[in-house]
C-alpha cells in the first residue's frame, strides 16, 4: 500500500514536470517555425497542458484498465468545472467573456453529452472514437478560426526562442518523463485500488483525476486573484473539450475500451456539471461567490457518493 502510494506521487510529479518540459521544447519549435502566437496558444499549450491525462489514459487502456482511463477524464472534466471553477469563483466573483458562454460552454456540453449516449452500451469502439476525435477538429478548425480574425498582427513582441537543440532535449525528456511517470501512476493507482478493495473507476473519478487536474486548479486560482478569470474559464473548458474529443478520441481507435465501474451517474454528473455552470454564467456573464459555493458544494457531494 505504502509503495502504491508513494509510486502515485513520483508518478504524477514526472508526469506533471514533463508535461511542462514538453510543451516547452514544443513552443520553441514552433516558434522558430514561424508559428503565429496565437495558434501556438491554442494547440501546441493547450495540448501538452492535457498531456497528463492523455498520457495515463492511454497508458491505463493499453494496459487493460480502460475504467481508470475513462474515469481519469470524466472525473477530470468534472474537477475542472465544479472544483476548479467553484474554488475560483470563491476566490473572487468571475467574469465570463461572451465567447465563452456562445461557444465553448455549448461545446463542452455537446462532446458530455455525445461521450454519454456512446457509453450506453457499456463500450467506446473504434467508431465512436473517430466521431469524438472528428468533433475535435471541427472545434480547433472553429477556434483557430475566430482567433485569426480577431487577432492578426499580434507577433510583434515574439521572444527570441530557444536554441534549437535545447528545445529537443527538452521534448525528449519531456515524452520520457511522461511514459515513465504514467506508467508508474497507473500501476500505483491500480494497486491502492485493490488495496482498499474499490473499482478502478473511483480510483480514476478520484485520485488520478484530482492529480492530473492540480495544474488547471492553481493556474485558475491564481488567474482569479488577478483579474483573469475569464480567460482562466476558457482555458478549463478547452481543456475538457480536449479530454473528450482528442484523448478519448486518440485513445479509443488504438484500443476499443468496454467499461464495468463508470456509470451513467458518473457520465450524467458531466453533463449536468456543465449545465450548471451555462446556466451560472447567463446571469450578468458572471459567476458569484455563492455560484462558486454551489459548484463546490456539488463536488463535494458527488465525492461523497463516490466514496
Amino acid at each position: 500500500m505504502t509503495l502504491n502510494v508513494l509510486w502515485i506521487l513520483v508518478g504524477i510529479a514526472l508526469v506533471l514536470w514533463g508535461a511542462d518540459r514538453l510543451t516547452d521544447g514544443a513552443v520553441a519549435v514552433a516558434e522558430q517555425m514561424r508559428v503565429p502566437q496565437i495558434v501556438i496558444g491554442l494547440t501546441v499549450v493547450a495540448m501538452g497542458t492535457s498531456m497528463p491525462e492523455f498520457c495515463v489514459s492511454l497508458v491505463s487502456a493499453l494496459k487493460g484498465t480502460p475504467d481508470l482511463a475513462v474515469g481519469n477524464i470524466v472525473g477530470s472534466d468534472i474537477f475542472n468545472t465544479l472544483l476548479i471553477v467553484g474554488v475560483s469563483a470563491l476566490t473572487a466573483p468571475m467574469a465570463i467573456l461572451k465567447n465563452t458562454v456562445r461557444k465553448d460552454i455549448p461545446f463542452s456540453l455537446v462532446a458530455s453529452a455525445v461521450l454519454l449516449i456512446m457509453c450506453l452500451d457499456g463500450e467506446i469502439g473504434r467508431g465512436d472514437a473517430a466521431v469524438l476525435f472528428v468533433l475535435f477538429l471541427t472545434f480547433m478548425y472553429m477556434t483557430i478560426k475566430e482567433a485569426g480574425t480577431e487577432k492578426a498582427g499580434g507577433d510583434s513582441d515574439r521572444k527570441k526562442p530557444q536554441a534549437a537543440w535545447l528545445s529537443a532535449v527538452w521534448i525528449v525528456v519531456g515524452l520520457a518523463c511522461l511514459i515513465g511517470g504514467s506508467n508508474l501512476f497507473v500501476e500505483g493507482a491500480t494497486g491502492v485500488a485493490a488495496s482498499l478493495g474499490v473499482s478502478e473507476a473511483v480510483i480514476g473519478l478520484t485520485i488520478v483525476a484530482g492529480g492530473t487536474s492540480l495544474p488547471e486548479l492553481a493556474t485558475s486560482v491564481v488567474s482569479a486573484r488577478k483579474g483573469n478569470s475569464g480567460i482562466a474559464v476558457g482555458n478549463v473548458l478547452g481543456s475538457n473539450v480536449f479530454n473528450i474529443l482528442a484523448i478519448l478520441g486518440v485513445t479509443g481507435m488504438i484500443t476499443p475500451m468496454k467499461l464495468r465501474g463508470i456509470t451513467m451517474t458518473d457520465l450524467s454528473m458531466l453533463v449536468v456539471s456543465v449545465i450548471l455552470l451555462w446556466l451560472f454564467s447567463f446571469t450578468r456573464y458572471r459567476i458569484e461567490r455563492w455560484e462558486g459555493a454551489v459548484l463546490t458544494a456539488v463536488f463535494v457531494g458527488y465525492m461523497c457518493y463516490l466514496v
